[in-house]
Parts: structure tokens; sequence; C-alpha cells
């Protein structure tokens, strides 16, 4: 070990340290020692303890862990950027959100992060034609995390959802790199229409709790949408939108505000 882990640090730096954190979380509380070792210890790779983690969250009678496991090693084996998303995915919690302390935390026990590696698998279901795999992948999600993404959604990397409850977004929804949302947002459509009919979220852009996307608009890169909002119209970018409808009630405040996850803005008068 001691030979090899400099260099899995240099090739794999959150994979390494998340193998750290897990050796130190067993020393600190022995109990957890079984889940950490067979989640993180037991496997090679964060590829292999993501295949493992979602195949024990969403195997159920009709669909065994092994089957699930399999379906996942494909998926990473076939795609690397799924593990360059999860990367990414890992370190975006850990910047912005207060309660993620290690790298371990999203991988162990945060639903918002596990549900959004089990989407990608479903979405690269969806990609190669097994429709109705990516669909039964859909429905373990929500059940088991409550999260409801449809797998033909396109969603970027270094995504944060916090807490994760009720989130819902819809089939041709997009969402770029670098977004944060909390719970109960929703990308949805406003009527019957089978074409493009939901949200396109670029890259960068806050989403509080709450807030409610319609339709087949834009929300322009690094701009911020309050919580409890419901937006009908697009969005230019680095703007602050607010209300129900809403409305442009200032600039986005900061250059980043996915990063800064800051909700407050001025108010008039």
């Amino acid at each position: 070990m001691p030979e090899t882990q400099p260099k899995i640090a240099a090739i794999d730096p959150v994979w390494s340290r998340i193998v750290e954190e897990a050796e130190a979380a067993i020393i600190e509380e022995p109990l957890l020692g079984g889940l950490v070792h067979s989640t993180i210890l037991h496997h090679g790779s964060l590829e292999r303890a993501l295949t493992y983690r979602m195949a024990m969250k969403l195997s159920s009678p009709e669909m065994s862990g092994q089957l699930l496991r399999e379906i996942a090693e494909e998926a990473y084996a076939s795609d690397e950027t799924l593990g360059e998303a999860a990367r990414a995915d890992i370190v975006a919690v850990y910047d912005r959100d207060p309660a993620c302390l290690r790298y371990i935390q999203p991988l162990l026990f945060f639903k918002g992060f596990q549900a959004i590696q089990s989407y990608r698998v479903a979405h690269w279901l969806w990609r190669t034609g097994r429709h109705d795999l990516a669909y039964f992948l859909q429905m373990r999600i929500s059940e088991q995390f409550g999260l409801d993404v449809h797998p033909a959604a396109r969603i970027g990397r270094g995504i944060m959802i916090d807490h994760a409850h009720s989130i819902v977004i819809g089939e041709t929804a997009v969402v770029g790199d670098n977004v944060s949302m909390l719970h109960s947002v929703t990308l949805g459509g406003t009527g019957k229409e089978e074409e493009d009919r939901h949200p396109k979220i670029g890259n960068g852009v806050l989403i509080g709790a709450g807030a409610k996307v319609l339709g087949n608009i834009k929300v322009g890169d690094c701009s911020r949408v309050a919580a409890g909002s419901v937006v009908l119209q697009d969005v230019p970018p680095c703007k602050t939108v607010a209300g129900v409808p809403a409305r442009i009630v200032g600039e986005a405040g900061c250059s980043q505000p996915s990063l800064s996850m800051d909700h407050n803005f001025p108010s008039h008068g």
C-alpha cells in the first residue's frame, strides 16, 4: 500500500481521498466498519464503489442487486465520462454544502448525489436505446430517493442537489454544468405537447428551494432563481428572478452564484 498509494493519489486524487477518509471513519466509528468496507474499501476504484452502492440502494424483488450492478458496470466501462461526472459532483457537494465535511459523505449518505449517479446510468441506457430498462431505473430512483428525473433529460457535471426531496426534472430538460438546486425544484412542462417542452438551465445557475421553472424556456448562465418562484419566461444571464410569476429583481450578485450559494438579494425601496 505505501508504494502504490502515491501513484493512486496522483492519478485519481478524489478516490485516494475517499479511501483515506474511509479508513479514518472506521477508526472513529467501528460500528460502520461493515458499511464502509463493503461500499468503499472492498473496491479498487470510485466507479466500482458507485456500482455497488447503486445496486444496494435500488435492488428489489423485481431486480436483484447483482443484475443492477452488472448494468452499472457496463455503463461505466462503456462511458468514462460517467466516472468523471461523479468526481465533479463529489467535489461540488463538498465545496458548496456546509454540511459536507468529507468526500465520503455523498457516496455513503447523501441521496441527492446517489440519485444523480443512478440517473446517469439510466441516461446511458436511454442513449443506447434500452428505454424500458431506463424507465425501470427512473421508477426505482423515484421510489428510493424521492427524485423523479426522466432518463432522457440531459444533466451536466458538477451538480449539487441539497436535501433533494421532491425534485422533478422532465424529459426534454437540459441542466448545464456547475448547477446547484435545493429541494422541491421542478423543471417541468406547461401543457400536453410532446415536443421540446422543458426548461434549459445554463451553467452556474442557482435554483432555490421550491422554485418551479416551467416550459421550453432558457435560464441564462450564472443566474439565480429565488426560492418559491414560478418562472414562465426566459431569464437573461447573470440576473436574479423572484416571485410568482418570477420577474427580474436585480443582478446575480456574483460571478458564480451556484458556487457561492447566496440566496439573498437586495430589497427595493
